[in-house]
């Protein structure tokens, strides 16, 4: 599918994956709506994006090409509220087909079954379960609907398409480290539902793509010392660094494109498997 004119609605859009994926799309030639919660910085960043589709459009012979009427919208909201990613969802298609999803949204909040302070409580078990799992979800469903509803486009080799949803795993999935139930039971449930939800689309011409990050530059990552990135990055094989985002965000832009890529769950993290701890 090309990426140029369609609508792609990006979750967990203001930083990190989700930022760097809105903007490797928005460059190509799509308008994104950024999903992320109050208090983020989804506002300044769509506002940048607007800013440099302006002055691509300024720079451009007669200001037409450029930026080809894209735009970058903001739209607040918690993945696991229906009203909410529903007003998401319709702030999308009230910009024009909506063809892509990619959810990023999600929290890593450790801990162990028998950790210091006692037994694991449940509610922070289920809050990771809720937010990434059933916030996945969430937004796959209603998003899907909405690309069920559209006309088919049509594409220089894969044929007709309405739509890709692409989701966000973890090598946890695999390889969970201690401390990890929680954010690996539910990485590995995402994983685990791209194929049925994949094969139960093809009638709808929508494709279903998961990206399985190994460790990455991200927010999170961010508040560790550096020499604990260091030391991170040192473990992966090949390249021996972090992962960037523009990486995760350049694997996504391939999957809108590739028609072929369906039902599959793609490790990026540069041959790393984890160690238990």
């Amino acid at each position: 599918m090309d990426v140029l004119g369609t609508v792609a609605l990006i979750t967990g859009g203001a930083s990190g994956l989700g930022a760097a994926t809105a903007r490797r799309l928005f460059d190509a030639g799509a308008s994104v709506v950024l999903v992320d919660l109050p208090g983020s910085a989804g506002d300044a960043f769509a506002a940048e994006l607007n800013a440099s589709a302006g002055a691509a459009e300024g720079a451009a012979s007669g200001g037409a090409a450029a930026g080809g009427g894209r735009r970058a919208v903001f739209v607040p909201a918690d993945v696991t509220d229906e009203a909410q990613v529903q007003a998401a969802v319709d702030a999308a298609s009230a910009l024009g087909p909506l063809r892509i999803l990619v959810n990023c949204a999600g929290i890593a909040t450790p801990g162990k079954v028998l950790g210091r302070d006692g037994v694991l409580p449940l509610d922070a078990f289920s809050r990771v379960i809720q937010v990434n799992l059933v916030g996945t979800f969430n937004v796959i469903r209603l998003a899907a609907a909405a690309m069920a509803a559209t006309e088919p486009a049509s594409t220089e080799l894969g044929g007709p398409e309405r739509g890709v949803i692409i989701n966000t795993a973890s090598v946890a999935a695999f390889d969970g480290q201690i401390g990890q139930p929680a954010y690996a039971a539910s990485k590995g449930a995402v994983a685990a539902m791209t194929l049925p939800i994949a094969r139960e689309l093809a009638r709808s011409l929508i494709r279903v793509v998961t990206i399985a990050p190994g460790i990455f530059e991200t927010p999170m990552m961010a508040g560790l010392p550096q020499e604990a990135q260091d030391s991170l990055g040192r473990q992966v094989p090949h390249p021996s660094r972090l992962g960037r985002p523009a990486e995760y965000a350049n694997l996504a832009a391939h999957i809108v494109e590739n028609a072929m890529l369906n039902g599959e769950t793609i490790r990026l993290d540069g041959a790393i498997r984890m160690s238990p701890k």
